[in-house]
């Protein structure tokens, strides 16, 4: 039974070979599908000369271009007018926040969509002439994921008037 061994070392080596070239094809699929892969410079020719796979590729890169880049989200600290909603309120909630000048003006959105962040709790205990920390009567606080120039809009527009929150 001599070289018995070396067959069975062969064929495991084979097998192995398989794997790693099926999981390089199915990696390469994963991101032909999702648009990830590169290439996506557009040649002189338009894209006429690398067929279907290299219009799609062609497309996909201009989709792209078109997008716009990612939003840095920064943190920005709310103080909504009515505490008793801001009670429903969990870390993870999605807001729209609404902003009123005054009655009988109209309200206008500020931010669409805004992630909550944090909920601080309101602290429970009260003062020695037994009024609370005037957390309930000037609003609660929330902390709102939100871009740069909303947060901007929130702080300047949150000190003249009350906000509200609705859920999304």
């Amino acid at each position: 039974m001599r070289g018995g061994s070396g067959y069975r070392l062969r064929r495991a080596v084979w097998r192995q070979r398989r794997a790693v070239a099926a999981g390089l094809a199915l990696t390469a699929a994963a991101l032909a599908a999702s648009g990830f892969g590169g290439g996506g410079g557009s040649s002189g020719d338009g894209g006429t000369a690398h067929g279907t796979a290299g219009a799609a590729t062609d497309t996909a890169g201009a989709a792209r271009e078109r997008a716009s880049p990612p939003v840095r989200l920064v943190s920005a600290p709310v103080r909504i007018a009515d505490a008793a909603t801001v009670r429903l309120l969990r870390p993870g909630d999605h807001v729209d926040v609404i902003a009123s000048e005054g009655p009988g003006a109209d309200a206008r959105v500020l931010a669409k969509n805004a992630r909550v962040s944090q909920v601080p709790q309101a602290s429970a205990g009260g003062s020695t002439d037994g009024s609370t920390d005037g957390s309930t009567e000037n609003g609660a606080l929330i902390v709102l994921s939100v871009p740069r120039a909303t947060a901007a809009t929130l702080a300047g527009v949150g000190a003249s008037a009350g906000l509200a929150v609705i859920l999304c």
